[in-house]
């Protein structure tokens, strides 16, 4: 119980409310190895973010990319406890012309097809922040977003 009140009490101190994405990999972190410790205390922060935007402390958005890459998870109840995610976000960005034009920009950076679409969407809902436990992704630069894992978010914020 303290450490929930701890956490609203520093939350509270940020002025301005991040419009933030978090990919694929991030919604599946919990599901991974929890025996390594990177990917646990990455689940940890993801957690701890996902907790922030329940309190809308951050606003979630959702696109048609993170629907179909959902909707092959062979895990009904993963599935299922990732899309009710949809319900949560501020915004849910659906496919065009602009997204798949933006997506065949990003790629010529090297990234790959499915990433650069979920950046695409991202950068249509104009999001401060995208989050991701994908490595090669991260290293991607834009001037336009912010690439970060979830453990480097809640660093930048101080939290």
């Amino acid at each position: 119980m303290i450490e929930k009140l701890y956490f609203c009490t520093v939350i509270e101190y940020h002025v301005k409310k991040y419009r933030i994405y978090l990919d694929n990999c991030c919604f599946n972190r919990p599901y991974d190895d929890q025996s390594y410790l990177l990917i646990h205390l990455e689940t940890e922060a993801k957690l701890f973010i996902q907790q922030a935007i329940l309190h809308q402390r951050f606003e979630l958005v959702w696109s048609y990319m993170l629907d179909y890459e959902n909707a092959a998870n062979p895990y009904q109840n993963r599935k299922q406890v990732i899309s009710n995610w949809k319900n949560i976000a501020v915004m849910d960005v659906d496919a065009s012309d602009i997204i798949v034009e933006c997506g065949k920009k990003i790629m010529q950076k090297g990234v790959k097809n499915k990433d650069a679409l979920h950046l695409a969407c991202a950068l249509e809902a104009k999001c401060d922040y995208f989050l991701s436990t994908d490595k090669k992704l991260l290293r991607a630069a834009f001037d336009e977003i912010s690439l970060v894992n979830p453990i480097d978010f809640i660093k930048i914020l101080g939290i």
